[in-house]
């Protein structure tokens, strides 16, 4: 029998990175076992699916590199499949109408309250005549449960997991208004899409005894289980906003590569030995239910970034040169012109060895592509004092004549420099500051060659003709 999974979120807003990591371990697992994953869209709520929430949860998935087979199910537009299983289930005596009142189940609470009992339905009408209901009354369905006996979870992550009859209610399949509950429509939706394997988070695990009690009911072959703890904060609370980001698209405009969130995600709560970067081909290979953790992982926000970081190092120069002018011209509000884009990729080798995110690499980078006169920032302007002005002013006459290569342009700075009787720093510190806005950059040699004589003469220049500070 083949592999088949699936990743049913509830479009009520965006991806998230719990939802991520659930998705990446079902299409993993399908993956490896050669099986098919597919998306299901749990969009029953109505008041509160959204199609833009459906597309941030397509766009995520796809910029994630996570991708289904066939089409995507829709679980509001199976409504009627579900209400035919529940009308099944009460043809053949495993379901019943139950005529109680809202006011008559409030009461019911109030005495198991009142008794210290647990609150739940008390079987009123799982026996009775339905000739006996009230006038008017519309009736719910609701499951005949086992009154006897335990259901048990063979889970592949949590163990055997029992639960005694006595504390599972009939629980309602259809609501009064002919629309199917939860439970039911996950159960017929599981079944018709031919799922295997059911992989999702713990807080499903109360789920998946009532799911279960639905398919012994209808003589279907049970699913197996495999439920994976949530993820959690750095300070072992449930991840939340209050965290950081926690949405898939927060993490994408932070700067983050999608195989680098891949890589983490796999990290949280499975492993494979002391393995910690695991390409898409490894994971696939190694991925299997036995390596993932009962223990709720932690997020770690310093470890993400490192590994991040290692996948921009590694990510080719013309990759990276088209992600970050993306975010330049957010940040400029006009295209980049393909000289800055030249000067972008030449860079790239230095410029990626240090950045965390996109982000920074971006920043790192706006002084390749920003127009005259370039503005520095609070550090570098100090280094633009009157007296390295002068120097810049001297260095500029030098320069105009000069082989515009790393070696000679750096041999020259140095010779003027001992000349001038002064450290090369003096130099090269407010001539970073100049050429770049800022006081950390690639190697400033390289700066001038890549920006060309014009263009660094021009900011030379600009830096020199600033008006002293008063």
């Amino acid at each position: 029998m083949s592999t088949v999974v699936r990743f049913a979120p509830s479009p009520t807003g965006f991806l998230h990175i719990g939802g991520a990591r659930t998705a990446l371990f079902n299409w993993l697992f399908a993956r490896h076992h050669g099986g098919v994953f597919r998306l299901r869209i749990e969009d029953t709520d109505r008041a509160r699916s959204t199609p833009e929430a459906v597309a941030a949860i397509v766009d995520g998935l796809h910029w994630l590199g996570i991708l289904w087979e066939d089409e995507i199910v829709y679980q509001s537009a199976r409504a009627p499949r579900h209400a035919e299983i529940a009308r099944q289930l009460l043809a053949t005596g495993r379901a019943y109408r139950c005529y109680c009142t809202p006011a008559e189940l409030e009461a019911m609470r109030e005495r198991a309250r009142a008794e210290k009992r647990s609150v739940r339905y008390d079987g009123t009408w799982r026996d009775r005549d339905p000739s006996e209901a009230r006038p008017g009354v519309a009736p719910v369905i609701r499951l005949k449960a086992p009154r006897q006996g335990s259901t048990t979870i063979r889970d592949r992550v949590q163990g055997d997991v029992t639960v005694a009859s006595s504390e599972l209610d009939d629980l309602i399949i259809l609501r009064a208004d002919g629309s199917p509950t939860y439970n039911l429509s996950v159960v017929v939706d599981d079944h018709d899409m031919a799922v295997t394997h059911v992989i999702r988070g713990d807080d499903h695990l109360n789920n998946a005894f009532r799911q279960t009690q639905i398919y012994h009911a209808l003589d279907w072959p049970v699913p197996e289980f495999a439920h994976v703890p949530l993820i959690h904060g750095p300070d072992g609370t449930k991840m939340s906003k209050r965290h950081g980001a926690v949405g898939i698209d927060a993490y994408r405009a932070l700067g983050y590569l999608p195989e680098a969130l891949r890589n983490y995600l796999l990290r949280l709560g499975w492993s494979h030995g002391d393995d910690e970067i695991i390409s898409t081909e490894q994971a696939i290979a190694w991925f299997d239910l036995g390596a993932v953790g009962r223990a709720p992982a932690r997020f770690d926000f310093a470890k993400l970034d490192n590994l991040n970081g290692h996948y921009i190092r590694i990510a080719t120069d013309e990759r990276l040169s088209s992600l970050v002018v993306r975010r330049l011209e957010q940040v400029l509000g006009e295209p980049v012109a393909e000289i800055g884009r030249a000067r972008l990729l030449r860079a790239m080798p230095e410029l990626k060895l240090r950045p965390k995110t996109l982000g920074e690499l971006a920043t790192n980078a706006l002084f390749l592509v920003q127009p005259r006169p370039i503005r520095a920032d609070e550090k570098a302007a100090r280094l633009l004092s009157s007296g390295a002005r002068e120097l810049l002013a001297g260095l500029a006459k030098h320069l105009e004549d000069v082989g515009w290569r790393t070696s000679a342009l750096e041999q020259l700075v140095r010779e003027f420099a001992d000349r001038k009787g002064a450290k090369l720093g003096t130099i090269a510190q407010p001539l970073r500051a100049a050429l770049t806005g800022s006081t950390a950059s690639p190697g400033i040699f390289e700066v001038m060659e890549i920006l060309g004589r014009e263009e660094t003469l021009g900011r030379i220049a600009d830096a020199v003709d600033l008006t002293p500070a008063s």
